[in-house]
């Protein structure tokens, strides 16, 4: 007993230092107690992912081929570890050839997916500007077509991850974000997403799967790095700052568009059936002594295209990508307008 007093009068005695040591062991395990729930995640969604490994496959079926599109720098260069302790040990527990190709500067992937050979799979291990750089080359192949019947894995390891929001479970432990959308594609669990095409007067058309942006906020987003010594105030100095080189920041633009129309059932493709010997054969004979009568070619009228001029402090256009599991009727983008009229301290506030 006297042992444990004189325990806690040295505490009292040093009070400070044992402050010290209280907060920094408590640090200490709360970080020890994250590494640790990081690792049982990690265990879970490998023993998942061996059930995928051990399902046997006949001797004539190959192993499902995946590429891996993964941009190192993404996440302050954070990307390549993430992927090798989260992601990586997964798709091989699955039993998948994996083949991972990595960029070494930016718009390499537009490069990579003109030269890409057929795969069963792509997935892409990046942030949205490596999945639009995907996207965008291989949208501009000669094969589109066929080549865009892949499907598209995405894992995200960027900083700025917009779509995964829509398409994984919103985490914010990002090794659970990781882990839970390398399970998804290796479940096949896929939803078709709506394409943006942005066509310049001299390069090449550049394809979006969120939307674009344009205007006095997108122009201030692009320099709130800068200002990174002024904590949580770096925001609104941005904001400030562009006020005092340019004020009002008024953009003109002419926007031509037409209502939202009727959206095709999202069906499998199923090849028809052939039918048997002896039909094929009658038909023809149908044909050569009757033949068909061709019908007359069909005038389709003309799209009602409206026009209007505004002028606006930004103009954003999105796709409806945001919620791809809710059935869409219709065929359509969201334009959305803001307005000139803004004051100083209103375009600081809703910036």
């Amino acid at each position: 007993m006297a042992r444990v007093v004189k325990v806690f009068v040295t505490l009292r005695n040093h009070w400070k230092k044992s402050t010290v040591a209280a907060c920094a062991l408590s640090y200490g395990g709360h970080w020890l107690y994250g590494k640790h729930c990081d690792n049982l995640l990690r265990r879970d969604a490998c023993l998942a992912a061996r059930e995928f490994g051990r399902q046997q496959i006949s001797p004539q079926e190959q192993l499902k081929k995946a590429t891996v599109i993964l941009n190192p720098a993404a996440c302050r260069g954070k990307a390549n570890n993430l992927f090798e302790k989260n992601a990586a040990p997964i798709l091989h527990l699955a039993g998948m050839e994996v083949t991972l190709v990595k960029t070494d500067y930016e718009g390499q992937a537009k490069k990579l997916m003109e030269l890409m050979e057929q795969t069963d799979m792509l997935i892409v291990a990046g942030g949205d500007g490596t999945l639009q750089e995907v996207i965008t080359g291989l949208l501009r192949r000669a094969d589109h077509e066929s080549f865009s019947k892949t499907p598209i894995g995405f894992i995200p390891l960027g900083s700025h991850n917009s779509l995964s929001e829509s398409l994984h479970i919103l985490s914010d432990n990002q090794v659970k974000r990781i882990t839970s959308a390398t399970l998804s594609i290796l479940q096949g669990e896929t939803v078709p997403l709506d394409v943006l095409q942005i066509k310049g007067e001299k390069e090449q058309p550049v394809f979006a799967l969120i939307g674009l942006r344009w205007g006095a906020f997108r122009d201030v987003a692009s320099t709130i790095k800068k200002y990174w010594y002024l904590g949580p105030l770096k925001i609104k100095a941005a904001h400030w700052f562009s006020t005092l080189r340019e004020w009002p920041q008024v953009h003109e633009a002419s926007v031509s568009y037409m209502a939202p129309t009727l959206r095709p059932p999202d069906l499998p493709e199923q090849k028809p059936q052939r039918p048997n010997l002896m039909y094929r054969i009658a038909r023809r004979l149908k044909n050569y002594w009757y033949p068909p009568i061709p019908e007359p070619p069909k005038v389709e009228e003309p799209e009602r295209w409206d026009e209007r001029t505004l002028s606006t402090l930004e103009l954003s256009i999105q796709t409806r990508n945001k919620n791809p599991v809710q059935t869409r009727i219709d065929d359509s983008l969201l334009v959305c307008v803001e307005p000139d009229s803004f004051t100083v301290g209103d375009f600081i506030t809703v910036g």
